[in-house]
């Protein structure tokens, strides 16, 4: 098992910048490729970007590419999405999941063997 908890959501204006954040517990994070997602409200939950396990590897939606970057730091099994230029379009719950194996399916919230509750991010406009 991985748990993942998120953290970092907040109420920005917009143009403004936030750092989410997802610590990972339970297995060994570096072996896991990550992928963050957003639902906004009567929305289908979206795919906003992944890094594969070796950080090597990265995948943005064409919403969030040139304003967001996916990091981790597997040693601290933590995962990282810096948001700038925030619109009020961003506002959404983002959530963080987790999994081994290909990188081939990172676009996809079921492909993720683990998934977070996720963080609440308000851009106000």
């Amino acid at each position: 098992q991985v748990q993942l908890v998120e953290s970092g959501g907040g109420l920005v204006q917009t143009g403004g910048s936030l750092r989410l954040s997802c610590a990972a517990s339970g297995r060994t994070f570096s072996n896991y490729h990550m992928g963050w997602f957003r639902q906004a409200p009567e929305k289908e939950r979206e795919f906003v970007a992944a890094i594969s396990w070796f950080g090597g590897g990265t995948d943005y939606s064409d919403s969030v590419k040139g304003r967001s970057t996916i990091s981790r730091d597997n040693a601290k099994n933590t995962l990282y999405l810096q948001m700038n230029s925030l619109k009020p379009e961003d506002t959404a719950v983002y959530s963080c999941a987790a999994r081994q194996g290909s990188f081939s399916g990172r676009t996809n919230w079921y492909w993720y063997e683990y998934r977070g509750q996720g963080t609440q991010v308000t851009v106000s406009s």
